[in-house]
């Protein structure tokens, strides 16, 4: 533990379970205060908050649908009573690819998407720039995104451009919020072991035929995403801004071979 982010107040969207859920006890074991907010696994947002306690940090656990405005609204109050203020912001939250073709895919099932991962992250950064605004600026927000913010997917339309807009979110934010000294970068997972990919953990087999695009053969621990975010929340990387840190083991770089 180096204390990189002491005194700090983190809200995590999306922190019961893989990404999130590493990242909040990385943050704690750095010395962040971490507010959990979870959908539906209340039970893996307590085992969260027990790991940042763990840690020796406070935890508050906030139920949060990131797609309704008003429910941001509300956790970041619930936030600011019980810490005085959010320092750090990481949206990750989100739905994955339908696996539909944009032919047979409905409107409803595009509009849980892009609510979700860009409406959510939208209204999440939006009220954490007032908030930093009333403390004189400064401050981290982390979008991740997914290598699929550059690479598509056929049947992942849905998922493909809801994080090509965050990208662009990320990118404009960096610009309006220099002046005001607040960071802002995407994270980029490629293939991770969380729920996203449950199939491939309970099945090794295909895990096995999964990783066999990347490079490493093989997918990402959650911690070690984790360890990207605690450097992009920390002052280490107080000069990085409107960038996007790719995390996927070189899968990137491997399209088109053999073709």
């Amino acid at each position: 533990m180096t204390d990189r982010l002491q005194g700090k107040v983190a809200l995590i969207t999306g922190s019961d379970s893989g990404i999130g859920q590493a990242t909040a006890a990385a943050f704690a074991e750095e010395g962040a205060d971490v507010v959990v907010t979870y959908l539906h696994d209340a039970a893996g947002a307590a085992a969260t908050r027990d790991q940042v306690e763990s840690a020796g940090r406070e935890a508050i656990v906030v139920q949060l649908d990131i797609s309704d405005e008003n429910q941001v609204a509300a956790a970041f109050d619930q936030a600011i009573a019980a810490f005085g203020t959010v320092d750090i912001l990481m949206n990750n939250a989100g739905v994955d690819a339908s696996g539909t073709d944009v032919a047979d895919l409905s409107t409803e099932t595009w509009d849980t998407a892009i609510r979700t991962n860009v409406y959510g992250p939208f209204f999440c950064c939006r009220r954490f720039i007032q908030e930093r605004k009333q403390r004189g600026g400064g401050g981290k927000i982390i979008n991740v995104t997914s290598v699929h913010e550059d690479i598509p997917n056929a049947g992942g339309a849905d998922y493909d451009c809801s994080k090509g807009a965050v990208r662009m979110l990320t990118r404009t934010l960096a610009l309006e919020l220099a002046p005001v000294g607040i960071n802002v970068n995407s994270l980029a997972p490629g293939m991770v072991l969380t729920p996203f990919n449950q199939a491939a953990i309970d099945d090794p087999a295909l895990l096995e035929e999964q990783v066999q695009s990347i490079p490493f053969k093989r997918a990402a621990e959650p911690a070690e995403i984790a360890r990207l975010a605690v450097f992009l929340a920390s002052s280490d990387a107080d000069y990085c801004t409107g960038s996007t840190f790719t995390m996927d083991g070189g899968l990137a770089r491997n399209l088109g071979q053999g073709a």
